[in-house]
């Protein structure tokens, strides 16, 4: 309580002179990026509930869903990689330890009956980054980062389906839940982000094995295209004969910054070279004027209106996007500019509610307020603003060059051996299945979500 308690006042300092305007932003200035994106911090996580009496740890309220509560914590894990701010790192880490499971895999007993890949993906994830930014490290009687996306991915390891579609990983797991018989980009997207950032962090090859076989079958299977466009999904009931043809920033994203890991990873490998090059010029679709926009659904007049989900998909094109670049330098050409027009207009965006710094959806509105406003929509802009920090970051860390989060090699198998380096020798093959879904298809299941979770006066 008493790091939110601090949090407060900072974020209070930081908007003071604020409240009847825009979030001011000078991106040449590292102290107006942090005090932007302190005072955006501060207005995401009024959002989370779960330190009120009652309420549930590391949960976020109707009508979030559990995987953007990891998307959430994988943010503020960043906000601290880029601003050195330790205020929210106690809600943080115990928001994150909260809900790794009896089997220290994020597999919670409140998420089981509904988890999928992608779910659980997205948290696994948020452990990977705080491994590779050296965020502070759980007690030694806790989980550690690294062993925990480890368990995430032995357990995706066992998901693989060849039965259908020549492999690939399903939406959900569970059969009773809608989706089964989807096999989509996020669902992989997150399986192979996870193995190919395991395999530049522990320096074994069977991580990046499983990232090449992943991205092989995308292509294979049509859901990504010769240019690299990457679509939604596909059914196994037709065999994945047809595809869903829809683009979302988050899906271009994920494969965007696992191929700069692979391209860092295999030593600028002419193939990776080709991929990472083709899959950046792939985002072009989700940019107007260099502006960010998530193109399926911020453009009323094709699509409709984003869902609760989607709204927060621009914080990871935004986060991914930075990370290609602080890994890959030559990727900086194209992506900087991109990243700081669309900070630029985000603060901008910045500017309504009766706080006078609650941010819209659409950037390319830039300072006319849109009024559509939540956790989505502050994560996004927290994403890009501080995605301004990126140059003077530390770089992210492997286990021969400064890491010190614990591996375990047999996460999400049941056995407790650990190791400082995470080896892995051989797939893992004994997990029990269990995990399931974000429901990211809109002509799957229609689209889904609600209205935004209000707490200020938009």
């Amino acid at each position: 309580m008493r790091g939110r308690t601090l949090a407060r006042g900072a974020a209070i300092c930081a908007t003071w002179t604020q409240l009847t305007g825009a979030i001011s932003l000078d991106i040449t200035s590292e102290t107006s990026i942090k005090s932007a994106a302190a005072t955006v911090a501060y207005g995401m996580m009024k959002y989370y509930t779960g330190n009120n009496t009652g309420d549930n740890p590391g949960n976020l309220p109707s009508p979030y869903y559990w995987w953007e509560a990891g998307a959430c914590f994988g943010t503020m894990v960043e906000y601290w990689y880029y601003t050195n701010d330790t205020s929210y790192n106690p809600t943080v880490t115990a928001a994150l330890l909260s809900q790794v499971g009896t089997n220290d895999d994020f597999m919670p007993e409140n998420q089981t009956k509904t988890e999928g890949n992608d779910d659980q993906g997205f948290w696994g994830m948020a452990a990977m980054s705080a491994a590779e930014m050296n965020y502070p490290n759980p007690p030694s009687d806790e989980p550690q980062w690294l062993a925990l996306a480890q368990a995430v991915f032995n357990e995706m390891v066992t998901r693989w389906d060849d039965s259908t579609c020549g492999g690939g990983l399903r939406w959900q797991i569970f059969t009773w839940n809608n989706g089964y018989t989807y096999k989509n980009s996020i669902a992989n997207g997150c399986f192979f982000n996870i193995a190919a950032r395991l395999a530049r962090y522990t320096g074994n090859a069977t991580y990046a094995d499983w990232a090449e076989k992943t991205w092989t079958w995308m292509e294979d299977v049509g859901l990504m295209s010769s240019d690299y466009a990457v679509y939604d999904g596909t059914s196994d009931t037709t065999n994945c004969s047809t595809i869903d043809h829809l683009q979302f920033t988050y899906n271009q994203g994920i494969y965007l910054f696992g191929a700069a890991v692979m391209y860092n990873y295999t030593n600028a490998s002419s193939t990776w070279n080709t991929r990472l090059s083709g899959v950046m010029n792939g985002t072009d679709i989700f940019f107007k004027d260099d502006i960010m926009y998530e193109q399926a659904c911020e453009d009323v007049n094709t699509v409709g209106t984003c869902d609760t989900d989607q709204q927060s998909f621009k914080a990871y094109l935004s986060r991914w996007m930075a990370a290609t670049a602080k890994l890959v330098p030559w990727t900086t050409s194209y992506i900087t500019p991109k990243l700081q027009a669309s900070a630029k207009a985000a603060a901008a965006q910045c500017d309504g509610g009766t706080d006078g710094t609650t941010c819209g959806e659409h950037w390319t509105a830039n300072s006319t307020y849109d009024g559509i406003y939540g956790l989505g929509q502050e994560m996004s802009a927290l994403s890009v603003i501080q995605a301004m920090l990126i140059d003077q970051a530390p770089e992210l860390v492997t286990n021969t060059t400064g890491g010190t989060s614990v591996g375990n090699s047999d996460a999400g198998t049941g056995s407790t051996t650990s190791s400082s380096t995470g080896t892995v020798d051989t797939p893992v093959t004994g997990a029990d299945k269990a995990g399931a879904g974000i429901l990211t298809a809109l002509v799957l299941c229609g689209v889904l979500g609600g209205t935004g979770f209000m707490i200020m006066g938009a």
